[in-house]
C-alpha cells in the first residue's frame, strides 16, 4: 500500500508554550498525519501496525526523555547536559502532554479500536491453533522423566503400592536443586504452544501492550491458559468437588480420587506450571509486571482446585485407613511447595504459596488425628469369636501390615509427631519398667514412640482374646502363635530398625514363657500317670499289684488320646516353632514312657489282653506327636505309617483263624491301602454285613470277640470315639 501524502501546513496545530522550535511542529504535525491517515485509510489496521513498527522507537525515545524530565529537581533546573540534549530534540513538557492527548485520541479511534479487537481475536486463534494436546499418558512420562533426572537418590518402590512415591531423606533438598534455578528441565519438559507460533504471538502481545491495551492482553491470555490448564487437570482425574461431595463418596471411590490427586499435583506443578512459566517468559516479554500477572491469574484456579480437594480430604471424618493416601498427599504437596514458591517469587501471588501452606497444615494434622483414631480402635475392638485353632487372629494381621506400612513414611511421621509423643507412651509397654527399659524409651524417635504405644494396644488386645478359650494350653498357642508373627513382621521390615533388638528380645522371651507354661498344662498330667506312687523302688513298688500298673496305663492312654485329638487341630502355622514344640514334648514324654515301660511293661505282657493297656510303643508315640499342630487329624504320612502297622498286626493276629475271616481282614486291608485314607464307614458297614448276615449264630465266641477287638482297634487307630455294637 502506498504511503499517505505529508499532511499540508496549514492543518498542523501550533504547539503551546513559548519558545517551540521547528522540531515540535514537526513531532505534532506528524502525530495529526497519523491520525488522518488511519481516518481516511480502507486498511486503518494494517496501516496501523505499519505506522507503529516505524515510529515504536520514536516512543521509546519519548518515554525516555520524559522520564528523564520528570526526575529532575523540582523547580526544573536542568544541568547543562540535559539542557543541551532537550535544546536538540526540541521538546518541551507541553509538546509531551499534546502528543499523549492526541495519542489517546487515536487510540480511540472506531479503526483503532477495530484494529484491537481483530489482534485480540489473531491471538485468540492462534493461541488455541497452535496449543499442544495433552493427555494422561504424555504428562506422566514427562513427570517420569524430571523424576529420573532430579531425583535419583528417590526410592519409589513400595511394597505395598509400586505407584506411589514415597519421599526419602534428602529428597526435598533434591527436588530443590532440581528447581526452576538453572532450568535443568528444559530439555526435557514439552512445549504447551508449538515453538513456530511463539514468535508471532509475542510480536502480537508488544503491540497490544505498547498501544495500552494490557488488560484485554491479560484477559484473553489467561482465559485460554486458564481453561487449557482445567482440560489438563480433567485429563489428569483431579476433579472440581466441594467439600460437601468428597464426604459423600465412598472410601474405594475416594481412594482412586487420592492416588489421582497424588499424580496430579506433580504433574502440574513440575510438567504444567513450569511450563506455564516458560511460556509467559517468551511471549510476554513486553513487561515483567505484564507476564508475572498473567502467570499468576492463568495458574490461580488451578492452584485453587487442587488444594481444595486437599482441604476437603484433610476434615474428612477420621478413618484409619485413609492415613497412608493422607500420607500420600502431604509428601506431594510438600514436595513441590519449593518449586511453586520459585515459581511465584517476585509475582502478586504469595496468597497463593499462603494457602498452599495452610493445606499442607490441614493435611499433617489429620494424619495426627487418623493416627489417635486407630489407636481408639485397637482399644475399643472386643470381638469374642475365637480362632478355631488357636491361629493368628486377623486384627494381628491387619494392624502389623498397617504398621509396616507407616513406617514407609518414617521421616514424615517423625516431622508431624509431637515432641512430647514420648510422654505419651506407657513405659510398661516394653514389658517392664526396668533401666534398661527407660534407656531404651529415650532413644525412640517420635515415630518409634508412637509405634510401642499402638503395639502395646494389639499386645493388650490380643490377651484379652487369648482369655476367650477354656483350655489354657491353647491359650498359649494362641499367643505363642500370634506373637511370633508381629516379631517376624517386624524383623523383617524397617519396623525392626525403628523399634530396635531390645524391643525383639522382649517378645521372644514372651514367646519362650509360653512354651513353658504349654508343656506344663498340657502335658503335666499325662506324665504324672508315668510316676512311681512312692512305696518302694522298682518292681517292687508296683509289682504286687498288676492291676494299679494296668490303671496306669489306662489312664496314661487315656490322657494321651485326649491330647492328641484335640492338639492334632490345633494349628501352628510357622514350621520352625511347631518342630520346636513337638521336640520339647517328645524329650518330655517319650525318655518317661520308654522309662516306665522297661519297669513295668512285663507285668502287663504277660497277663491277658495286654494290648488293651500298652497300646504305644515308644515309636507309636513318635509317630503320633508327629501330627500335632497341623490343623487336622492326622497327617497323610501318619495315616499311611498307620496302616502299614495296622495289617502287620492283622496279619499276626489272623494266625491260626477261619480263612474267610482273615480273608476279611486282609482284604479291608488292602481296600483302604488304595485310598490312602480311612474310610471307618466303609469298615463298618463290612464288619457288620459279616457278623449279621452270614449267621453270626454259626460264629464261635472266639471270632466274635476276634472281630470285636478287631473293630475296636480300627476306631482307635482312626482316633473314632465310637465303637460297633456287635
Amino acid at each position: 500500500m502506498s504511503a499517505s501524502p505529508p499532511p499540508p501546513e496549514e492543518e498542523a496545530v501550533p504547539l503551546a508554550g513559548v519558545g517551540a522550535v521547528a522540531g515540535n511542529d514537526r513531532v505534532l504535525a506528524a502525530a495529526h498525519h497519523i491520525v488522518k491517515s488511519l481516518a481516511t485509510s480502507k486498511n486503518a489496521a494494517d496501516d496501523m501496525i505499519r505506522i507503529l513498527s516505524g515510529f515504536d522507537y520514536r516512543f521509546s525515545n519519548i518515554t525516555s526523555d520524559l522520564d528523564l524530565f520528570h526526575s529532575t529537581s523540582p523547580s526544573r533546573s536542568r544541568s547543562p547536559t540535559d539542557a543541551a540534549s532537550s535544546e536538540a530534540e526540541g521538546l518541551s513538557l507541553s509538546d509531551f502532554d499534546e502528543a499523549a492527548r492526541l495519542i489517546h485520541l487515536w487510540d480511540t479511534t472506531p479503526e483503532a479500536l477495530l484494529a484491537m479487537a481483530r489482534l485480540e481475536d489473531e491471538l485468540r486463534h492462534l493461541m488455541l491453533r497452535h496449543a499442544v494436546p495433552l493427555d494422561a499418558s504424555g504428562l506422566y512420562c514427562s513427570l517420569r522423566r524430571l523424576s529420573l533426572e532430579s531425583m535419583d537418590d528417590l526410592d519409589t518402590s513400595s511394597e505395598f503400592d509400586p505407584t506411589t512415591p514415597h519421599s526419602q531423606e534428602g529428597a526435598p533438598d533434591t527436588a530443590r536443586s532440581a528447581s526452576l534455578v538453572g532450568n535443568p528441565f528444559d530439555d526435557q519438559l514439552f512445549d504447551l504452544v508449538r515453538p513456530d507460533a511463539v514468535d508471532e504471538l509475542r510480536a502480537i502481545a508488544e503491540r497490544m501492550g505498547r498501544a495500552g491495551y494490557a488488560s484485554e492482553l491479560v484477559q484473553v491470555y489467561c482465559g485460554i491458559r486458564r481453561d487449557l490448564l482445567d482440560e489438563c487437570l480433567t485429563v489428569l482425574g483431579v476433579e472440581r468437588l466441594s467439600i460437601d461431595e468428597v464426604q459423600r463418596v465412598e472410601w474405594k471411590q475416594l481412594n482412586d480420587k487420592m492416588k489421582k490427586w497424588v499424580h496430579g499435583v506433580k504433574t502440574v506443578v513440575r510438567s504444567l506450571l513450569t511450563g506455564e512459566r516458560r511460556l509467559c517468559d517468551q511471549v510476554l516479554a513486553v513487561s515483567d509486571e505484564l507476564r508475572d500477572e498473567c502467570f499468576v491469574e492463568s495458574t490461580k484456579v488451578c492452584i485453587m482446585q487442587i488444594l481444595n480437594f486437599g482441604d476437603a480430604v484433610a476434615v474428612c471424618p477420621r478413618s484409619p485407613e485413609k492415613v497412608s493416601r493422607i500420607l500420600d498427599m502431604y509428601e506431594a504437596l510438600a514436595e513441590v511447595i519449593p518449586e511453586l514458591k520459585e515459581l511465584y517469587y517476585g509475582t502478586p501471588g504469595d496468597d497463593v504459596i499462603c494457602d498452599l501452606e495452610g493445606v499442607l497444615g490441614r493435611l499433617g494434622d489429620a494424619v495426627k488425628g487418623n493416627l489417635l483414631e486407630f489407636g481408639k480402635v485397637l482399644q475399643q475392638e472386643s470381638s469374642r469369636r475365637p480362632m478355631m485353632a488357636g491361629e493368628i487372629h486377623p486384627i494381628t494381621r491387619y494392624v502389623m501390615n498397617y504398621l509396616r506400612l507407616l513406617v514407609v513414611y518414617s521421616d514424615t511421621l517423625d516431622k508431624l509427631l509431637d515432641e512430647d509423643a514420648a510422654g505419651d507412651v506407657d513405659h510398661n509397654a516394653s514389658n517392664g519398667g526396668a533401666d534398661d527399659d527407660e534407656e531404651y524409651l529415650k532413644s525412640l524417635t517420635p515415630l518409634g514412640h508412637r509405634l510401642v504405644k499402638l503395639m502395646s494396644y494389639l499386645e493388650a488386645n490380643l490377651e484379652e482374646k487369648s482369655k476367650l478359650y477354656e483350655d489354657g494350653a491353647l491359650q498359649c498357642i494362641f499367643s505363642m502363635n500370634n506373637t511370633l508373627y508381629i516379631v517376624q513382621k517386624v524383623k523383617d521390615s524397617e519396623l525392626g530398625r525403628i523399634l530396635g533388638d531390645h524391643w525383639t528380645r522382649r517378645r521372644r522371651g514372651k514367646i519362650r514363657q509360653n512354651s513353658k507354661s504349654y508343656l506344663r498344662i498340657s502335658w503335666t498330667k499325662v506324665l504324672s500317670y508315668l510316676k512311681d506312687d512312692g512305696h518302694g523302688s522298682g518292681s517292687v513298688s508296683l509289682g504286687n499289684s498288676s492291676s494299679r500298673v494296668k490303671e496306669k496305663f489306662k489312664n496314661f492312654n487315656f490322657a494321651f488320646d485326649e491330647n492328641y485329638r484335640s492338639q492334632t487341630l490345633w494349628k501352628v502355622p510357622d514350621p520352625q516353632l511347631r518342630e520346636e514344640l513337638k521336640i520339647s514334648i517328645s524329650e518330655n514324654v517319650i525318655p518317661a514312657y520308654r522309662a516306665f515301660l522297661g519297669r513295668y511293661g512285663s507285668l502287663v505282657d504277660n497277663g491277658r489282653n495286654s494290648g488293651k493297656y500298652i497300646k504305644y510303643t515308644p515309636e507309636d508315640l513318635e509317630n503320633q506327636l508327629s501330627d500335632l499342630f497341623e490343623g487336622s487329624l492326622g497327617s497323610a504320612n501318619h495315616s499311611r505309617r498307620s496302616w502299614n502297622n495296622l495289617q502287620k498286626m492283622w496279619e499276626k493276629a489272623c494266625l491260626g483263624r477261619k480263612p474267610e475271616v482273615t480273608e476279611f481282614a486282609i482284604c479291608m486291608l488292602r481296600e483302604n491301602e488304595v485310598k490312602q485314607t480311612c474310610p471307618i464307614k466303609s469298615m463298618k458297614l463290612r464288619i457288620v454285613k459279616l457278623t449279621i448276615l452270614q449267621n453270626p449264630t454259626d460264629r464261635t465266641v472266639e471270632e466274635i470277640r476276634y472281630l470285636y477287638e478287631l473293630n475296636t482297634f480300627i476306631v482307635r487307630v482312626c482316633n473314632k470315639g465310637y465303637l460297633i455294637r456287635l
